[in-house]
């Protein structure tokens, strides 16, 4: 494996063997990230790696995701005392339209190398719906270089949006970002929808205004790139700067609108539950009060939480549950797909 493993802690090193163990998976854009544990005892030991797996065209590569599993997990369950791993929960960007591959060959492959049996292959934003609110009813956003929402009433998934920064992502830091360079252009041409503060900003990170389309065009890390001027267009809004505040109150309303678009209704006299999870929370006020006042308006029998964890956590929670035989969660073709029994 080539990338950078960080944070190897096993937690359990000397003590009593710890019995069939669970492995939960977070794999994005930054890398990957891995837990393993008990359902008796819950996580152990973590690990990380900051290479990201790799897409082609099958979609994401099911070789290369299990090539650094192996690596990461091998070491975690020899110093956690965990004899055998029976459950996995591996939570995914990109699962719901470049996950084909994964769901053919992953659960046979952690079956023949690490003996698990119980398998759950989810969306990433299914793993941050389930560590943001828990198997309790409601939406959640989860809002970072992209954005997705996703809802249930726990009888099923709905999704809004989650198709990348060329169709959609609306409001999120890709969105936040391209729209504040586009200020800054305008500012740069004498157009209306100018800002010299934006414009400033943006030379003062990708240079020249005038080289700004040669720079970032034939990038392949294209919303990265975009998303990584949000956080000036926050702190632009933050001194007042009027274009930026409107973009991010846009922002607040798309995202605003993705929530409402997944939310369930109430039933039984039960509201439910909307958080909105990511790295964009990270803005503060300039972005979330906007979207508290957003959210308010447009779905007003919802109660707004704060979220209880990230997706990481989510998939620990699912993969608990699957490995103590508690799991309740809908399946989904695209969201969420679980075998019982992955063994050949």
């Amino acid at each position: 494996m080539t990338g950078t493993r960080t944070g190897d802690t096993p937690t359990a090193t000397g003590a009593a063997p710890a019995g069939p163990g669970f492995l939960a998976v977070d794999s994005g854009g930054s890398g990957l990230r891995v837990v393993v544990g008990t359902a008796g005892r819950g996580p152990l030991a973590r690990d990380a790696s900051t290479e990201p797996v790799r897409t082609g065209d099958r979609g994401i590569d099911p070789d290369h995701l299990m090539a650094q599993l192996l690596a990461l997990v091998q070491p975690l369950t020899a110093g956690a005392g965990i004899g055998r791993l029976e459950t996995a929960v591996v939570g995914a960007a990109g699962m719901a339209s470049l996950g084909d591959a994964l769901r053919a060959e992953l659960p046979g492959a952690l079956a023949r190398e690490l003996g698990v049996r119980r398998v759950a292959l989810a969306a990433d934003a299914v793993t941050a719906y389930v560590g943001a609110l828990g198997p309790r009813p409601g939406a959640v956003v989860a809002a970072g270089t992209g954005l997705i929402a996703v809802g249930t009433d726990l009888s099923g998934w709905r999704r809004a949006d989650g198709w990348g920064h060329l169709l959609g992502d609306c409001g999120s830091g890709a969105w936040i970002g391209r729209a504040g360079l586009e200020a800054a252009l305008r500012a740069y041409d004498g157009r209306d929808g100018g800002s010299a503060r934006l414009l400033a900003d943006a030379e003062a990170l990708f240079g020249p205004a005038a080289g700004l389309p040669g720079r970032l065009y034939p990038r392949s890390d294209r919303p990265a790139v975009l998303a990584s001027f949000a956080p000036r267009v926050g702190a632009c809004a933050a001194d007042g700067d009027p274009v930026a505040r409107t973009i991010l109150r846009a922002a607040a309303r798309h995202m605003a609108e993705a929530a409402a678009a997944v939310c369930p209704a109430a039933a039984d006299g039960v509201e439910p539950l909307v958080a909105v999870t990511g790295g964009l929370t990270r803005m503060g006020d300039p972005l979330l009060a906007p979207l508290a006042e957003e959210l308010a308006e447009r779905l007003p029998r919802a109660r707004r939480v704060p979220a209880e964890g990230d997706p990481l956590h989510g998939a620990v929670r699912m993969a608990t549950d699957l490995a103590a035989g508690s799991f309740t969660l809908p399946g989904d073709d695209a969201l969420l797909s679980v075998v019982a029994d992955a063994r050949p």
